[in-house]
């Protein structure tokens, strides 16, 4: 009898700790919940705080803006009108003229010998784009048991590689400053 008296008090001390942790964890629970939900309004109230700093900036901004156009404006129309005169630029022609002392006369104050090249895609690039899908193609064929592997590491392999030597190539037409 003593046994199942003293089995029974055990039982209900046991049940009670544990409803007092439950209630604990629950409580810990509400209270983080609650922390958390402040930190949150904390961050938006930082979050409105920064847009209306950013809206003075723009207003401030604005308003400087309007303020040198008007100083602008009454500038140019206090200061007196410039007179420009026209000029004739000479330029020599290297590429006809070999030591003969002719001169090419044009108004315009662009040079004749030089032309706008249009870069387009370096050499760099191209040999990057060949050797990464060569290399993949060639990583894919070497390795039988794992073609995707081979693959990566070819394609990796290769584009390292023709990008060297597209960089070199870059470096003897003059694209790129050499080292």
């Amino acid at each position: 009898m003593k046994n199942i008296v003293l089995a029974g008090l055990v039982s209900v001390f046991v049940l009670t700790a544990c409803k007092k942790d439950d209630q604990v964890a629950e409580k810990s629970l509400e209270q983080q919940k609650i922390e958390f939900q402040s930190r949150q309004l904390e961050i938006e109230r930082q979050k409105l705080a920064i847009e209306r700093e950013r809206f003075a900036y723009d207003a401030q901004k604005k308003s400087d803006s309007i303020a040198e156009a008007q100083k602008a404006k009454t500038a140019a129309a206090n200061a007196r009108p410039q007179v420009i005169r026209e000029t004739r630029t000479v330029y020599r022609d290297r590429s006809t003229s070999s030591g003969n002392g002719t001169y090419a006369n044009t108004g315009s104050s662009s040079s004749q010998g030089t032309t706008a090249k249009k870069k387009g895609i370096s050499e760099a690039a191209k040999g990057t784009a060949i050797g990464v899908v060569s290399g993949a193609a060639l990583g894919a064929i070497v390795n039988k048991k794992n073609r995707g592997a081979g693959a990566v590491i070819g394609g990796v392999v290769g584009g390292a590689t023709g990008y060297t030597l597209g960089r070199a190539q870059d470096r003897k037409s003059g694209r790129v400053q050499p080292r």
